[in-house]
């Protein structure tokens, strides 16, 4: 993912559609019946159940504000947060739980770091605001109101 510092003043709307593009990503994609994973080379389509349809835009935001990247120690770290910064469902407990363990293989020392720096930080999936209202918000605003620091964390 593309450096997040030059977003802090953008709608969170405007960081996470550049975010998407960045990615390979749309909005679209949040309603789709499958999504792709790839994994080892390997381009593997999984249904695209109701409750992960509910998460990830929520979880996008959050590789938004926390500059956390897409590949699978990103995945993982961003998953480590997101644990500790609270899950609701257990959907996102699920995803996340298995980004960990396997970024646990792959970078124990990032995903470590990532769950220790989201000591007193919370997620999305917590918030009280509904996600029209998030997307209006700038990424400063929403930093703040998650405890993540200015400039988000860089893996």
């Amino acid at each position: 993912m593309p450096d997040t510092d030059s977003s802090d003043g953008l709608l969170l709307k405007d960081a996470r559609d550049r975010y998407l593009a960045a990615n390979g990503f749309s909005v679209q994609d949040y309603k789709a019946s499958t999504f792709t994973l790839g994994i080892l080379g390997l381009a593997l389509k999984f249904p695209n159940t109701k409750g992960r349809k509910r998460i990830i835009p929520l979880h996008d935001l959050h590789h938004v504000l926390t500059g956390y990247r897409t590949d699978w120690a990103g995945e993982a770290e961003i998953g480590a947060w997101e644990l500790r910064g609270g899950c609701t469902t257990l959907e996102a407990y699920f995803l996340n739980a298995s980004g960990v363990v396997i970024g646990l293989f792959l970078c124990p020392g990032r995903v470590w770091r990532a769950f220790r720096t989201a000591a007193g930080q919370r997620s999305l999936y917590r918030a009280d605001v509904p996600y029209e209202q998030l997307l209006q918000m700038t990424v400063r605003e929403a930093r703040e109101r998650l405890g993540i620091p200015s400039q988000g964390f860089h893996s």
